[in-house]
C-alpha cells in the first residue's frame, strides 16, 4: 500500500489551491512581482493538470474492456439465446425474466466501466493486481475525499 506522500505525487492529480491574499500597493515593482508570481502559479497549475499519462490510460482502457465488455457481451448473447430457446420451444421463459436478466447484465457492464477505472493503478511504474481490489479501495477513497473537499469548499465560499 503506498504511503500518503506517494498518494499526493501522482502527475495527473490536481494540486490543492490555497487562497492567497493580495496586498494593494502603488509601488510598480511590487506590481511586477505579483504579475510574475501569478504567471508562475498558472504555469505550475497547468503542468499538474496535463492529463492522465498514456501508460495509465491504456491500463484503464484494458480493464474497462474486460470488466465492462464481458457482462455487456453476455447481455447481448443472452438476448439471442433466449430468443432461440423460446422459438425452438425448449423452455417457456417469461418475458420479464428475459428483460431482467438482460438488463441486469447490461447494468453489470455499466458498473464494470467504473470499476475498471477505479481498480487501475494510477501510478505509472506500478502495474497493480489482476482484480485490482486494493487499488479500488485506494482510488475510491481518493474520490470520496475529493468530493468531500469540494463540498466543503463550496460551503466555505458561500
Amino acid at each position: 500500500m503506498p504511503s500518503s506522500s506517494n498518494r499526493n505525487s501522482l502527475p495527473f492529480e490536481p494540486k490543492k489551491n490555497k487562497k492567497v491574499t493580495k496586498k494593494l500597493t502603488n509601488n510598480p515593482l511590487e506590481k511586477v512581482k505579483n504579475i510574475s508570481s501569478n504567471n508562475y502559479q498558472k504555469e505550475k497549475q497547468t503542468s499538474s493538470l496535463q492529463g492522465i499519462p498514456e501508460v495509465v490510460s491504456n491500463r484503464m482502457l484494458k480493464r474497462m474492456a474486460i470488466f465492462s465488455g464481458i457482462p455487456t457481451g453476455m447481455g447481448i448473447f443472452s438476448f439471442f439465446a433466449f430468443y432461440v430457446v423460446v422459438t425452438q420451444k425448449w423452455l417457456i421463459v417469461p418475458n420479464t425474466a428475459v428483460l431482467l436478466i438482460t438488463m441486469g447484465l447490461f447494468g453489470l457492464g455499466v458498473l464494470g466501466l467504473s470499476y475498471g477505472v477505479l481498480s487501475t493503478s494510477w501510478d505509472e511504474q506500478r502495474e497493480g493486481t489482476w482484480w485490482g481490489w486494493s487499488d479500488f479501495t485506494i482510488n475510491f477513497g481518493r474520490l470520496t475525499s475529493a468530493w468531500k473537499n469540494s463540498q466543503q469548499e463550496s460551503i466555505n465560499n458561500k
